[in-house]
């Protein structure tokens, strides 16, 4: 099964900017369901002009979760792709939380976790999978922000990637 399906952009009438919405159909991808919180806390919280958008993992748009460890179970490749679609998980618990893409100024903050081998050093390389979504959908000057990517010995459910975001909101 691919991980990404060409589609429409899945929202209601003029929620989105028609920049942003024209720029994610280029890409030919489909968003998966917002994920639901697996534990006690919130998928996003807004402070000031900021939006804090919890760790979230690779889901599927049939709402199943890629699995394996880069470096063991999936090369880097496979790995980056898997940090795009957690970009497209994000861009789901987005829209389900705020009135359309629109609301986003910009991206401040993106940490990306990567559940790797020991040997395996690639991690910027991986989470570049995500940064270069966002870079996608927002422009170089406001879809790049400050970055972390750092590798992990296990993530929930052998994830191969998680990442969490800060946003500014327009």
């Amino acid at each position: 099964m691919p991980l990404f399906l060409p589609s429409t952009f899945p929202i209601r009438g003029s929620e989105v900017s028609s920049d942003i919405q024209q720029r994610f159909l280029s890409l030919g991808l489909t968003l998966p369901p917002a994920p639901a919180p697996a534990g006690v806390y919130k998928p996003a919280v807004t402070v000031g002009r900021l939006l804090y958008v919890s760790g979230h993992g690779p889901l599927l748009p049939d709402g199943t979760l890629i699995e394996g460890r880069v470096g063991r179970d999936l090369d880097a490749d496979a790995g980056k792709l898997a940090a795009r679609q957690v970009g497209l998980t994000i861009l789901s618990t987005l829209l389900a939380n705020l009135d359309g893409l629109h609301r986003i100024h910009r991206v401040v903050k993106v940490l990306g976790m990567v559940n790797c081998t020991e040997d395996f050093t690639r991690h910027p390389f991986v989470i570049n999978g995500c940064s270069e979504l966002f870079a996608a959908i927002w422009g170089d000057d406001l879809g790049i922000g400050v970055r972390s990517a750092v590798g992990m010995g296990s993530l929930p459910g052998n994830i191969p990637v998680e990442i969490e975001a800060i946003f500014e909101l327009a």
